[in-house]
């Protein structure tokens, strides 16, 4: 059940803040603007050195609050690393077997960068929850979603790079399911960061009521 509530509740959201600060304290400022505009999923980066540290220090602090998972994530040994420290979804610029096995044993969500319809349907045979559109979307934009989902209607897809405030009508139109922000969600204020959650979280309900 633990895989499947967590998807359900990342899927709902339909947004993730995408994390690369250096400090818990930062983080956790970064997160209060996200619960607070209604976007309680933050990805920590690895790309820094202590991202499992601060992932442990966000789960204890904010509980069932915040639903916080870990970012490039290129191997088995840092998704154990990730998963022991508190992340509760696994997400990557790439596709790796051995990742999706880990994920799988913990019932943790994997969403595997994929640059093809053969590595993506590899990558849901093992379990992916998601398959993130990355980084070619910075390349096709928010047509590569219509494309991925054409021979697979429903493949759930996680797309980030070039989503804004202006265009993200667009992505959610063309099929994608959640969809990920660095600057818009993790600079300026808290009440910076909730002001433009509250903005994602209404085009998100608008779109999908209509």
């Amino acid at each position: 059940m633990k895989k499947m509530n967590i998807t359900k509740r990342m899927a709902e959201v339909g947004a993730l803040a995408i994390v690369r600060a250096e400090t818990l304290d930062r983080a956790c400022e970064i997160a209060e603007g996200c619960i607070k505009g209604g976007i309680p999923v933050m990805e920590m980066s690895y790309t820094l050195n202590n991202a499992g540290e601060i992932i442990e220090g966000l789960s204890k602090k904010y509980g069932e609050a915040l639903c916080v998972g870990a970012g490039t994530v290129l191997d088995s040994e840092t998704a154990r690393h990730a998963i022991l420290h508190g992340a509760q979804f696994i997400i990557a610029p790439n596709y790796d077997e051995g990742v999706a096995k880990i994920c799988n044993r913990y019932q943790i969500p994997y969403a595997p960068g994929c640059t093809s319809l053969t590595e993506a349907v590899d990558a849901l045979s093992l379990g992916a929850a998601f398959i993130k559109a990355f980084p070619i979307s910075d390349f096709y934009g928010a047509k590569l979603v219509k494309v991925f989902k054409t021979p697979l209607p429903y493949m759930p897809i996680l797309a980030s790079g070039g989503i804004t405030l202006d265009n993200l009508h667009v992505w959610l139109e063309n099929g994608v399911d959640v969809c990920g922000f660095g600057g818009l969600l993790t600079q300026g204020s808290i009440e910076d960061i909730a002001e433009n959650a509250r903005k994602i979280s209404e085009i998100i309900k608008k779109t999908r009521e209509a």
